[in-house]
């Protein structure tokens, strides 16, 4: 009888000690579980107001930053419409090159003139200055043909043209001349040109004055000087249109005849001649294009 309540006893108090301690490890355990349940919420939650926070600053600024942008697009679209300003000054200075070289209303005119109103034409021209003696018809025709004028600019005895030309002479020389037997090229100054008598076209006329044409012109580089003539002298530029070279005819044996006393004739004649050789030496076309 003793033993069976011993037994007894014991099978009650071993279930009871083993249901304390799985109550307590499961008391223990939801809590644990619970407590970084509820941060992990209330880190969540301020997370999706940072988010929802983020989006909407992030919405304005992407409604505004593009404006921003494509403002920022604008000023440089702006910036770049005076970049057209560089193309409006190059047809600017394409105008003036255009001026520079206007439409003639003339066949020719006084050189000094022509530069003082901006009809000188730059790309290529004829011009004709005289030299004549104030006590005889003695005379000398200088007449330069020119190209491709990088500047010209007036200098101290004239007008300087930065380019190269050639230069043909014609010499008149009337029947009283003294010194009609000596070389062109060796006469005093005033009466030179530098050329010899085989370098010479010879026209005799019937009042015995002779007309000199030289066979071919001389040449000069780099840039060469017109003088501002004085008295009854002149310098005249010749545009070069279709029918200079006839022009270039009509005008000498005008000059020859009227102002040096030159047979008519024979004035034209002279004039032909100096046509045939600026036409042939000192035309514009080859080097000169």
């Amino acid at each position: 009888m003793a033993t069976i309540k011993k037994t007894t006893g014991t099978a009650a108090k071993e279930p009871a000690a083993k249901k304390a301690p799985a109550k307590k490890p499961a008391a223990k355990a939801p809590a644990a579980k619970k407590a970084p349940a509820a941060k992990a919420a209330a880190t969540k939650a301020p997370a999706a107001k940072k988010a929802t926070a983020a989006k909407k600053p992030a919405a304005k600024s992407t409604a505004k930053k593009p404006a921003a942008k494509a403002a920022s697009a604008k000023a440089p679209a702006g910036k770049k419409a005076p970049a057209k300003k560089p193309t409006a000054k190059a047809s600017a200075a394409a105008k003036t090159v255009v001026r520079k070289e206007p439409k003639p209303d003339m066949k020719f005119r006084n050189l000094f003139d022509a530069y003082a109103l901006g009809k000188l034409p730059f790309a290529h021209g004829y011009i004709v200055s005289s030299f004549f003696s104030e006590r005889t018809n003695y005379s000398i025709y200088e007449i330069v043909s020119y190209a491709g004028v990088k500047e010209i600019f007036p200098s101290a005895d004239g007008l300087q043209f930065v380019t190269g030309g050639k230069k043909l002479y014609v010499l008149v020389e009337p029947d009283t001349y003294q010194l009609k037997f000596q070389e062109p090229v060796s006469r005093s100054e005033g009466e030179r040109i530098p050329k010899r008598f085989a370098e010479l076209e010879l026209i005799t006329s019937r009042n015995q004055t002779k007309i000199m044409v030289a066979k071919e012109p001389n040449e000069s580089y780099g840039s060469f000087t017109i003088l501002k003539p004085s008295g009854i002298n002149f310098a005249i530029i010749f545009y070069d249109l279709p029918d200079v070279y006839d022009t270039l005819a009509a005008f000498f044996a005008d000059s020859l005849n009227k102002f040096r006393k030159v047979p008519s004739s024979d004035a034209r004649a002279a004039g032909e001649l100096i046509k045939k050789t600026i036409k042939k030496y000192m035309g514009f076309d080859g080097e000169y294009q």
